[in-house]
């Protein structure tokens, strides 16, 4: 009976130690798990960070690139493709051409008038000719005494 009861009490102290072994594996599985999930996480935040920061200062040097591109191209245009007084000059001589086009036209314009006009007239002188070439017979007769003839109707007809 005392080896029974030493039996039964050296497995239930033994399946104590193997249950506080595995808590105790258990326990650190745990802690090796958070140990790499938090590496895992700060890797993750740091290469986060650092992509950010990269992206900033693409930002930054894109931006100062943009300015430095905009003052560089203000200044050529300014200076080499639109100046001031060379343009001015040129729309002065512009100006100043538009005007003579402009008398030209005006001068066009009137002797185009003057051309219609006088087609117009030559038009009109063709067609009083033409009239009096078909109307030249009415020039040449006299006109038939018209009370002679009714007295001899009237005188004929019996009463």
């Amino acid at each position: 009976r005392e080896h029974c009861a030493a039996v039964k009490i050296q497995s239930c102290f033994r399946g104590f130690k193997v249950r506080a072994h595995i808590r105790y594996l258990q326990k650190m599985a745990v802690i090796i798990q958070k140990t790499w999930r938090a590496f895992q996480t700060r890797m993750y935040y740091r290469f986060m960070v650092q992509r950010a920061y990269f992206i900033m200062k693409m930002n930054f040097y894109n931006e100062m690139a943009v300015r430095i591109q905009k003052r560089w191209r203000g200044h050529y245009v300014r200076k080499c493709i639109h100046n001031y007084y060379e343009m001015k000059n040129y729309f002065r001589g512009l100006s100043m051409k538009n005007q003579i086009v402009r008398k030209e036209l005006e001068e066009y314009e009137q002797t185009k008038k003057k051309e219609q006009e006088k087609k117009a007239i030559e038009k009109e002188e063709r067609r009083k000719r033409y009239q009096a070439r078909k109307m030249h017979y009415l020039l040449s007769t006299e006109q038939v005494c018209v009370p002679v003839l009714t007295a001899c109707i009237v005188a004929w007809v019996p009463a």
